[in-house]
């Protein structure tokens, strides 16, 4: 692994102290490293920080890796995946989909390995990651024996890096579909064509929570595959699951399928759409699902994606009968708790619903977050009861 070193800001050092892992490069007063190398950190007095890996393209140029002074090798990193499986057999239960490493959460920044029963995806989102693949991918082999690894590093964050957008098989086969249990029940999952690794893994406790929750006649929108619109199933008489994509419908009708679902109708259509035209209706739901994908990927787009939730949600609100349950969800990062409670707020009083939360909730704990690192906590998931 190629190495370097850099001195760094005062105010690099504070970020670094306060627990955060980037150093931006306008805060890099010196770097000689090559891309992807591992480079010891340094302030301006010659004191030590910590070891990271560097770019050489992106805006975040550094990201802390260990701030102990020792080598960062094979064992080094064979103790961090220790770690982070060790964490997993605690928290996940009754499913075999899950994540593995979760990036920054798991300090072992850019890097994402996601497990789905004997089949392992992953992407490596930085240089530094990109340079330790062969040896992560050998010590996923070596640890967990897995019958294939995926390789889905065809996310735009790449470019960002200056490196290829690419998917690929690294080792073992892949057929095209593989089937886990997420919280007993099955699922497809399409690890070279679906979205992130094949699948969106973080929303697992949530969906269990949901079924829990839900009664009556149920509305699933932006169903994706039909995660949450399955787990609906089991409790209500009726769901109707709705997504823009041809291809999650089918997906959704496949996992219908596998557990036996045959109170799910899923159509092809446009969310907001179709809200628009039930509330028109005066159509009625007893439970509501709102899961639509990040409406704000970057700052330009904040106050448009304010107004989508807000739009989508209002109508959620009225169409749901007195004690109907609403879980509304924003995996936009750039959408703050405080900015999404604020505007359920707006919409409950545009709706003229009085509204109780039942439950405020986040990504699972296999995507664990920083404190100290706000862009690490993304996912807010919100039960809402209407009362009257």
């Amino acid at each position: 692994m190629r190495s370097g070193h850099a001195v760094i800001s005062h105010k690099a050092v504070r970020r670094l102290q306060e627990g955060h892992l980037w150093i931006y490069r306008s805060d890099v007063l010196v770097c000689e490293a090559g891309p992807g190398s591992i480079v010891s950190l340094k302030d301006k007095t010659g004191r030590f920080h910590g070891r990271a890996f560097y770019s050489s393209d992106s805006l975040i140029a550094l990201r802390l890796i260990t701030q102990d002074d020792r080598s960062v090798d094979r064992d080094f990193w064979r103790q961090r995946i220790e770690q982070a499986w060790h964490l997993r057999q605690r928290v996940v239960h009754n499913s075999d989909a899950f994540r593995l490493i979760h990036g920054e959460g798991d300090w072992m920044p850019s890097i994402i390995v996601d497990r789905y029963g004997e089949a392992f995806s992953i992407q490596t989102l930085s240089q530094g990651a990109e340079q330790i693949k062969p040896d992560l991918t050998e010590l996923l082999l070596e640890m967990f024996h897995p019958r294939a690894i995926i390789e889905r590093n065809d996310s735009k964050v790449r470019t960002l890096e200056g490196l290829p957008q690419t998917m690929s098989i690294l080792h073992g086969s892949y057929t095209g579909e593989v089937v886990c249990h997420e919280n007993g029940k099955l699922f497809s999952y399409q690890l070279m064509s679906g979205q992130k690794t094949g699948a969106f893994l973080d929303q697992r406790e949530n969906r269990a929570w949901a079924a829990t929750a839900a009664r009556g006649s149920a509305l699933d929108c932006f169903c994706y595959a039909g995660g949450f619109a399955v787990h609906l199933a089991s409790m209500c008489d009726e769901v109707e699951a709705i997504d823009l994509s041809e291809s999650a419908i089918s997906q959704g009708r496949r996992n219908a399928e596998l557990n036996g679902c045959g109170n799910i109708r899923f159509e092809t259509e446009n969310v907001f759409d179709r809200l628009k035209l039930y509330d028109q209706l005066k159509k009625r739901f007893d439970t509501i699902v709102l899961d639509p994908p990040a409406f704000a990927k970057n700052r330009s787009q904040v106050q448009a994606a304010v107004r989508g939730y807000r739009e989508i949600n209002l109508r959620a609100l009225r169409l749901l009968k007195p004690g109907g349950v609403l879980v509304t969800c924003s995996c936009s990062q750039l959408i703050d708790e405080t900015l999404f409670l604020n505007l359920l707020t707006q919409a409950a009083s545009d709706a003229r619903r009085r509204v109780q939360v039942l439950q405020k909730r986040t990504q699972g704990p296999d995507h664990p977050f920083l404190l100290a690192m706000p862009e690490t906590f993304y996912l807010k998931c919100l039960f809402l009861r209407v009362l009257d």
